[in-house]
C-alpha cells in the first residue's frame, strides 16, 4: 500500500532529484538506506520497483524468511528516504518484522512453490523441531510489543489534562492534518461522543493487555482493537499505522480463527470430521499461537 499509494509521485518524493535531493538526504541520514548508495535515477527506479515486487511476494507468502528479511531492509530504506511521510506504523514495522523471522508465519497462507518444503526435508529432524519453540517465542514477542504500545500510549494519555477532563477528542478531531471534512464535526460537536470517546480510548488502551491475558476475552479484545484502528484510519487518515496495528492484532485472533475454520469445514458436505485423537495429534504437531 505504501509503495503503490506514492507511485505516481515517487520521483518527487523519493527520487535523487526530488523534494529531498540525494546529497541532502545522505547528509542527514543517521542509519542505513539502500537509496543512499547511488544518486543514479536508474538505480532509484530499480530499488523502488524491487521493493514493490518483494512486498507483493511477502503478501502472497513467497520467499520465506529470506524474502521477509529483504522486505524489511527495503521497507526500512524507503522509510528513511522520506521521513516526512511517516505516521508511526514504520516504528512498529521496524520492530515486528524481525520478530516474524522467528515464526512460521507462512503456515496459514502461502502460495505453494515446493522449494521450502524440499529444503525443510533436508534438515535434520532435531533442527526442524527447534522451529516450534522459536515460532512461539516470535509470536510472544509480537504480542508483548503490541501490549507495550497500548499500555505506554494509554499511560501517557492519562497524564494529559485534556484526557483527564474528557475533552481530548474534541481537539484531536479539529487538527487540520487529521480532520476528515464532512465527518469529523459530527463527533467533536457532540459532547456525549467526545467524553465517551476520550475516556473510552484511555480505558481501552490501559486495560487491553488484561483482556488478551484471559483466553475467553482475547478475541473480543482483538476485535475491539481492530475496530478502534479502523476508526483511526477513517477519521484521521493514519492508514499505514492502522493497518500495521491490525496486522499485529490478528496474532490474538489466530486461535479463534482456526476454531472457526474447523467448524466451517466440518459443516461442508463431503468433509470428514476429525476424530478426537486426530485433533489432539494435529494440535500437538501445530505450533502453538498466543
Amino acid at each position: 500500500m505504501y509503495y503503490v499509494s506514492q507511485y505516481q509521485e515517487r520521483n518527487y518524493l523519493f527520487g535523487p532529484d526530488g523534494v529531498l535531493p540525494h546529497d541532502d538526504f545522505t547528509a542527514q541520514l543517521t542509519g542505513f538506506s539502500l537509496y543512499a548508495l547511488s544518486p543514479s535515477p536508474l538505480y532509484f527506479q530499480a530499488v523502488y520497483h524491487l521493493g514493490i515486487a518483494v512486498a507483493l511476494a511477502v503478501t502472497l507468502g513467497i520467499g520465506g524468511r529470506p524474502g521477509l528479511a529483504l522486505h524489511w531492509a527495503l521497507l526500512w530504506s524507503v522509510y528513511q528516504r522520506q521521513p516526512g511521510l511517516l505516521d508511526g506504523g514504520d516504528n512498529l514495522a521496524y520492530v515486528v518484522i524481525p520478530f516474524l523471522l522467528l515464526t512460521r508465519c507462512y503456515d496459514r497462507f502461502a502460495l505453494p512453490t515446493g522449494v521450502a518444503g524440499r529444503l525443510a526435508q533436508r534438515l535434520p529432524g532435531r533442527l526442524r523441531a527447534v522451529s516450534v519453540p522459536f515460532h512461539n517465542l516470535g509470536v510472544l514477542m509480537v504480542a508483548t510489543q503490541i501490549c507495550m504500545v497500548y499500555v505506554v500510549s494509554g499511560l501517557y494519555k492519562v497524564m494529559g489534562e485534556e484526557w483527564q477532563d474528557g475533552t481530548a477528542l474534541f481537539y484531536i478531531m479539529r487538527v487540520a492534518e487529521f480532520e476528515l471534512p464532512g465527518w469529523s464535526h459530527l463527533l467533536y460537536e457532540n459532547d456525549v461522543l467526545v467524553v465517551l470517546g476520550t475516556y473510552g480510548t484511555v480505558a481501552f488502551l490501559v486495560y487491553f493487555p488484561l483482556g488478551v491475558l484471559v483466553p475467553a476475552l482475547r478475541p473480543w479484545a482483538a476485535a475491539a482493537s481492530i475496530c478502534f484502528h479502523l476508526s483511526i484510519a477513517f477519521f484521521m487518515g493514519l492508514t499505514g499505522f492502522a493497518l500495521t496495528m491490525i496486522a499485529c492484532d490478528l496474532v490474538f485472533l489466530s486461535g479463534a480463527l482456526d476454531r472457526a475454520l474447523l467448524r466451517i469445514r466440518s459443516r461442508l458436505p463431503g468433509t470428514r470430521t476429525a476424530e478426537p485423537d486426530e485433533e489432539s495429534a494435529t494440535e500437538a504437531a501445530t505450533p502453538a499461537l498466543v
